[in-house]
């Protein structure tokens, strides 16, 4: 300890600029001491007793000793500003903010199907999915999150966790190609997601389910996959997106955008929502969808606690010392040859 007190870098302009000061208005005391000397001056100049000498030409000459009698001055001043830094109170804080809460299990589950390359989005409908999906994981605190993605049949892409930089990359990665088998099996992977969270001790689970078409693939009916939810005690959000009618989907040899015919099967959509004690949404363009996402993003949010640890170390002791160290000094050499005696 008293070895770090006798390093010099105490003293360095970088170190006292990093210091948190709790009393910083002090330091500017430290302007005044050179006032306090010239003022000292001034009045001893107008009363001090003074005496005529005569001495032969050259017989006065100057000498490096005389300059000693700045050394008293000198470290009553050091003394008195390092004094008032130790008043001014130089301190390090290191703050910790811990953000907790009781966390919600959300799954994500998205159509991967062939229709969601249809460009009614920009660039087209998976790749703003995406998007607004990477945003929403973005904005969630201590929510485990999973991933279910499907088009003729649902898999289990990410379980719930809170890794959200894992599922970032994995929905950066999504693909056309990751499903083989053609169609729409919404019931179906609304079941593979209420089979990951039937487990779940979470204060609320909340199932978001995205699709543009209508179920025509898969093993469960939505409406029973609707009901598996609700007796689990999973909120059930539903999005369809899309336009209907006519909508661009490729270009042909020259160039020319194609057009389809599209179909979107609301009504099941409102089911699984209501049944699902959800919400149903309907985008038809990015914002809206962006829109959409915001908006469940504020109904599902948990209450986020926040705990600040706020560790701070003082250090005026070390000015204290030093400062104490120079006005010992000073009171020291008051007594030597290097103090006027009739002027002090």
């Amino acid at each position: 300890m008293y070895e770090d007190i006798l390093s010099l870098h105490w003293f360095k302009p970088s170190t006292l600029a990093n210091f948190d000061w709790e009393n910083f208005d002090y330091l500017y005391f430290i302007l005044a001491i050179p006032l306090l000397f010239l003022l000292r001056w001034l009045l001893r100049y107008r009363v001090r007793q003074k005496l005529d000498v005569a001495l032969p030409e050259g017989r006065l000459q100057a000498d490096w000793s005389t300059f000693l009698r700045f050394l008293p001055p000198l470290f009553l001043s050091l003394g008195m500003a390092l004094m008032i830094i130790a008043l001014a109170r130089p301190q390090k804080t290191n703050e910790q903010v811990e953000q907790w809460s009781e966390g919600i299990d959300i799954m994500l589950i998205l159509d991967i199907s062939h229709s969601m390359k249809i460009e009614d989005f920009v660039p087209n409908r998976m790749e703003a999915a995406k998007k607004v999906a990477t945003k929403f994981i973005d904005g969630r605190v201590q929510d485990r999150i999973g991933l279910v993605i499907f088009s003729g049949e649902a898999i289990s892409y990410a379980p719930l966790t809170t890794d959200y930089t894992l599922l970032k990359d994995l929905v950066t990665d999504i693909d056309f190609n990751m499903i083989k088998k053609n169609g729409t099996a919404i019931g179906l992977a609304l079941g593979v997601a209420i089979n990951r969270m039937r487990e779940s001790t979470a204060k609320s689970k909340v199932a978001i389910l995205l699709s543009d078409g209508e179920n025509t693939a898969g093993s469960i009916d939505p409406k029973t996959a609707a009901e598996l939810a609700y007796g689990y005690g999973v909120k059930v959000y539903t999005i369809g997106v899309g336009k209907e009618g006519r909508v661009p989907y490729g270009t042909d040899m020259f160039g020319v955008p194609k057009y389809i015919e599209q179909h979107l099967d609301e009504t099941a959509l409102r089911d699984i929502a209501r049944i699902g004690k959800g919400k149903y949404f309907r985008a038809t363009n990015n914002k809206a969808l962006a829109k959409i996402f915001d908006q469940i993003d504020k109904y599902e949010k948990a209450e986020i606690k926040e705990t600040r640890f706020k560790d701070t170390k003082d250090y005026y002791h070390i000015y204290l010392i030093y400062g104490l160290i120079f006005f010992l000094i000073w009171l020291a050499l008051k007594s030597t040859f290097l103090t006027n005696a009739l002027e002090d």
